[in-house]
């Protein structure tokens, strides 16, 4: 399980390995061309459940933590489903990956 960190205090929002790896990515990719966008994902029911969303834009502090030492094999079409919801005027929403049917839900929680 890795964990997203976002701003100060952080907002620790947690999601599998393999999944972080997509999405940093995609929020990289945005973000090195200082594009800025909203992420939104489902939270999962620890957190009662919802929806979460947050503002990233270039000046954004995040940190990604990976409790695998493997970096996973990247799906490209994951990347294109991934980076297509980041173009859209919603902005990114965390979408499991293609024909996996994985759950699609994160943890996400302050840390003040």
């Amino acid at each position: 399980m890795g964990i997203l960190l976002y701003g100060n205090p952080s907002i620790e929002i947690s999601f599998d390995d393999r999944a972080l790896q997509h999405l940093q990515i995609v929020i990289t990719a945005k973000l090195r061309r200082r594009e800025s966008f909203v992420f939104s994902w489902n939270d999962s029911a620890d957190v009662g459940s919802g929806r979460s969303s947050i503002w990233l834009d270039p000046s954004s502090t995040l940190y990604y933590r990976y409790f695998g030492s493997r970096i996973p094999a990247i799906n490209r079409e994951w990347i294109d489903v991934l980076m297509e919801s980041a173009n859209s005027g919603s902005g990114l929403f965390f979408l499991p990956e293609p024909g996996t049917g994985a759950h699609n839900s994160a943890t996400a929680r302050s840390r003040g």
